[in-house]
């Protein structure tokens, strides 16, 4: 299972893009919306809960100061994908905000918006087709006809 999470309501429109790839490779997700900063425990408890859940990626949007998939990387071993969302700065602050991370806790970063959160459903389906074969056909099928699209 794959946890798409996203720091405000008002990224929905972007992680749904996250969310009908996952669906198209056959991968169950959950969807929650949580903020690091307005809500720091939730996210701690979430986090460190994820592997518990059987969740095998995490797939974060974040704009603004887009902290949350770093702090959801300090808090697990499991990958994390960072989706950067449009804010003041068009999505800028956000990316450097996911891409700077320090030394030890690594977020893949992607690009920023729409982009980004298919390549972050993507990218989950690629760690998950190291061990589970269909996941590996379907992701396989989709690159085969990715240019007829």
């Amino acid at each position: 299972m794959v946890s798409v999470v996203m720091g405000s309501k008002s990224d929905l429109p972007i992680m749904e893009e996250t969310v009908k790839i996952l669906k198209e490779f056959g991968i169950k997700c959950e969807v929650k919306i949580m903020s690091a900063h307005r809500h720091p425990e939730a996210v701690r408890k979430f986090a460190q809960g994820a592997e518990k859940r059987k969740v095998e990626v995490i797939i974060a949007g974040a704009g603004g100061a887009a902290a949350l998939p770093g702090v959801i990387a300090s808090y697990t071993t499991l990958p994390v994908i960072g989706v950067p969302i449009k804010s003041e700065l068009d999505g800028f602050d956000s990316l450097l905000s996911i891409a700077q991370m320090p030394k030890g806790v690594p977020v893949a970063t992607m690009a920023i918006g729409k982009a980004g959160a298919i390549n972050a459903a993507i990218f989950a389906a690629e760690i998950m087709a190291l061990k589970h074969p269909r996941i590996k056909k379907n992701l396989l099928n989709y690159k085969k006809n990715l240019y007829v699209r």
